[in-house]
């Protein structure tokens, strides 16, 4: 009885010994994705494939491991051998990813790992899934063996045949020119290669797609070659121009705009090719296009644009995707461009059925319903030289650009602020835009098919790219898509519709990178705050900061007097000079039907009244104040509450650069005195 006493605390004891090991214990494998719900769907697939069960039970390996969503994205079969596409029999951690870990399916096709560096971190992919790094785990199982678990937001997709091959056995872990060459064999929708192969072929470029490596191939689909003239037009280096050597690039994984050297990049014949994303309601389309840099007799310059129809294929020595058209290859008009661009391919279980939700399909509608003969539509396809600047499907979301459509006379004229009659491709707007640099004050602008509507452009040069705005009727859209090329020009897709304005004239102000010192003026007694105002409308003739700048070289005491705090008052006069707030906003045109060269038209300021005349001078404005002609630099820069004129010269009178002065002047008697006074006291 007293051994038994004894024995309970030590019981007792032994089992919190064995909890507390127990809990310390870390978990295997099999229990973690026991234990994580949200991994319930990949542990299940793996549970039905005796292969993967054992290697869990005995063996090293690696698991990429799909989440529950990532299942639900999934649209294909799910087959019990595909959890071993997502198994490998290596323990790998993430640092030691290299660029491919092969798999434990048939052939033991590779994954691709890509390492995508961002501002604060690097992300990691396998093949197009990201890998949620957080979550990554590692353990041994019972019989000591590592094994590694990685938690992935897509489910791996292999390259498989629909079943028994065509041919007599199955084709398993294919190169790219294999998958080519036997594209009838695998499972790829609809979709049909022969003819892209047929010119593989005849030009002796199987060991392009042949080569071992790491490798991006890019295969037009048969649909692509219509008309079938195109066929004539794929040479040897157009060919080349669908591969990117020594990369493997899935969607996902590439970062969008980043330029990669295609194989048809030579001394005369320079290709660089990347991604785009658009976003049409909750669907995002991806594209890859080619850019011409440098081109010869048989090879445009400029960018061809292809709808991905099916991407991501993995292949032994890199990835497919496949694309709606060749690439490099310019025979379509801009109209013929922009009825390929209303049309994207579906990718999903009804791969191959067109959908007219392309990146341009609200453009090519909104000319279409103005007729088929309309004058807009007729200059596009009879123009031999022209630029259009295409507009968005967003762009036409926006509520203001809505109620414009349903006014064809005034849609006409938007459409025509969107088309200059010349080719202008991007490297000719940057150099035209370089006098910027070389003469201050000057940007260059370009007539548009809209009478005296002109384009200004403006080219911003970051460390890693250009950015190129565009404005026109007071409208500042960026430049999404540049140099896309068509037989007759060129098109440049941008994020707004030119002509409709979407602010007020204290917003347009305060964006304007043209304008800041007058806005910078403006913040003095509070000036700017009534621009915003709905219930008026405004006419501001507004000095560019180049016309101040000029100012300041005549006037230096003047101009800093402006800026300092006591100034307020003075700057506040002037600028009310420059301001009109009526019922009504007043173009150029206006002003000249009211004020021509001979009568001047007087308007009312909350400071004088504005005594102008207007006359028109080689397809420029200018207007007469105060004996003075000023160039009008920017006409009708429409916004929501009215209309801004840029000018380039401001309306400062002598005796407003006196009364400064002469404040000055006050203000140092009046120190002076004070001072005077204070020494006064201290001898007192």
């Amino acid at each position: 009885m007293k051994d038994a006493k004894m024995g309970g605390p030590c019981v007792v004891v032994f089992v919190l010994l064995f909890g507390a090991a127990v809990a310390e214990r870390k978990l295997t494998i099999a229990e973690k994705l026991q234990e994580d719900g949200d991994l319930s769907q990949f542990l299940a697939l793996l549970e039905r494939n005796v292969v993967a069960n054992m290697s869990l039970q005995y063996r090293q390996m690696t698991l990429f491991a799909p989440t529950n969503q990532a299942f639900q994205g999934y649209k294909q079969e799910l087959d019990d051998s595909l959890v071993l596409y997502h198994i490998s029999n290596l323990a790998t951690t993430l640092k030691n990813l290299d660029y491919s870990i092969s798999s434990e399916l048939d052939g033991n096709p590779p994954l691709w790992v890509t390492r995508r560096r961002d501002t604060m971190h690097d992300d990691i992919y396998v093949n197009n899934a990201k890998v949620l790094i957080s979550r990554s785990y590692q353990a041994t199982n019972r019989n000591g063996k590592l094994q590694v678990l990685h938690v992935i937001d897509q489910v791996l997709q292999p390259l498989l045949p629909h079943g028994s091959s065509s041919i007599g056995s199955p084709v398993y872990n294919p190169n790219a020119y294999q998958f080519l060459e036997h594209s009838d064999v695998f499972n790829i929708g609809q979709h049909r290669l022969r003819s892209f192969r047929q010119k593989v072929n005849q030009l002796q470029k199987k060991q392009v797609f042949n080569a071992d490596g790491r490798n991006t191939f890019f295969i037009p689909v048969d649909e692509g070659f219509k008309p079938t003239t195109r066929s004539d037009l794929i040479d040897g280096k157009v060919v080349d121009g669908h591969v990117i050597p020594h990369q493997v690039l899935f969607t996902q994984a590439t970062a969008d705009g980043q330029e990669y050297e295609s194989m048809a990049f030579s001394d005369n014949v320079k290709v660089i090719i990347s991604f785009s994303t658009s976003v049409n309601g909750k669907e995002t389309l991806t594209y890859v296009k080619s850019n011409t840099v440098a081109g010869d007799a048989k090879h445009s310059r400029g960018v061809v644009l292809a709808d991905i129809v099916r991407a991501n294929i993995p292949v032994k020595n890199g990835v497919v995707h496949l694309i709606q058209r060749p690439l490099m290859v310019v025979d379509t008009t801009v109209v013929d461009f922009l009825k390929a661009m209303k049309i994207c391919f579906a990718q999903d279980e009804d791969e191959g059925i067109e959908k007219e939700d392309g990146p341009l399909c609200k453009f090519y509608e909104v000319i279409m319903d103005l007729g088929e003969n309309n004058q807009f539509l007729n200059e596009l396809t009879m123009a031999k030289d022209i630029t259009l600047f295409a507009p968005s499907n967003d762009a036409w979301n926006e509520i203001s650009v809505q109620n414009i459509i349903r006014n064809h006379q005034k849609l006409m004229e938007i459409l025509n602020l969107h088309l200059v009659r010349e080719r202008l491709p991007l490297d000719a707007i940057i150099h035209n835009n370089m006098n910027q640099e070389q003469h201050p004050g000057t940007i260059y602008q370009a007539p548009t098919a809209l009478a005296r509507k002109y384009l200004y452009f403006n080219v911003v040069n970051n460390k890693d790219n250009l950015t190129l705005t565009v404005e026109g009727g007071g409208v500042n859209a960026s430049v999404t898509q540049t140099n896309i090329a068509a037989t007759n020009g060129f098109v440049h897709i941008i994020d707004r519709v030119l002509g409709v304005p979407y602010t007020t004239v204290f917003e347009k102000l305060k964006t304007d990178p043209m304008l800041n010192i007058t806005y910078n003026m403006g913040k003095r007694q509070m000036f700017n705050h009534q621009l915003s105002d709905m219930e008026h409308r405004y006419t501001y003739f507004v000095p560019r900061d180049h016309a101040w700048l000029k100012f300041q070289i005549k006037h230096p005491s003047a101009y800093k007097a402006l800026f300092k705090e006591d100034f307020g008052y003075y700057t506040k006069q002037i600028l009310e000079r420059h301001v009109i707030r009526a019922g009504r906003a007043y173009t150029v045109s206006d002003l000249k039907l009211l004020a021509n060269e001979t009568h001047p038209f007087v308007l009312p300021t909350s400071r004088d009244p504005l005594r102008l005349r207007v006359k028109e001078s080689d397809k420029n404005y200018y207007v007469e104040w105060n004996g003075h002609w000023i160039h009008v630099f920017r006409p009708d820069v429409e916004c929501t509450n009215g209309i801004i004129h840029v000018i380039d010269e401001p309306f400062v009178l002598e005796s407003d650069i006196r009364a400064t002065g002469a404040a000055d002047n006050t203000r140092l008697a009046l120190l002076t005195l004070l001072l005077s006074f204070a020494f006064a006291r201290i001898l007192e």
